[in-house]
């Protein structure tokens, strides 16, 4: 019988070939998620051996006005999630069950939109606030 304990190491690299730069990196705003509006497979991998549920970096966001929590951006809404405010700078884990999550946001800075992790077709300035120059 071996009862050695055993250890082992799990190394992610978040996927951010999506930052042409890191001007604008000491700009992020401290933001709180609204998780319940988060769908698994198109904005955040499931939770699986062993490691927790992992919203995807670059993620378009909005505010939501009532709640002042942040959601996916989504173009004609109407709940605020409609202005885009940034994008999730960083790769960001969260439990199974879990209501909200704090993040990064990033609001300032170089973009390729066509590497993002989802679709975006960038919003007319008056639909915006954040300062990122999308490529």
């Amino acid at each position: 019988m071996d009862i050695q304990p055993i250890t082992t190491t799990e190394t992610l690299t978040a996927d951010r070939r999506w930052l042409l730069s890191l001007h604008g990196s000491d700009m992020n705003k401290t933001v709180t998620l609204d998780l319940s509006k988060f769908t698994s497979g198109t904005h955040y991998v499931a939770a699986a051996n062993g490691l927790p549920n992992r919203l995807k970096s670059g993620l378009p966001l909005g505010k939501i006005t009532a709640s002042g929590l942040y959601a996916p951006y989504t173009s004609g809404a109407t709940d605020g999630t409609q202005t885009l405010a940034g994008v999730l700078d960083t790769e960001t884990a969260f439990n199974t069950g879990s209501t909200k999550a704090g993040a990064a946001l990033r609001v300032h800075g170089d973009v390729d939109t066509a590497k993002l992790p989802i679709a975006l077709t960038v919003p007319a300035a008056a639909n915006r606030t954040d300062q990122i120059r999308f490529n």
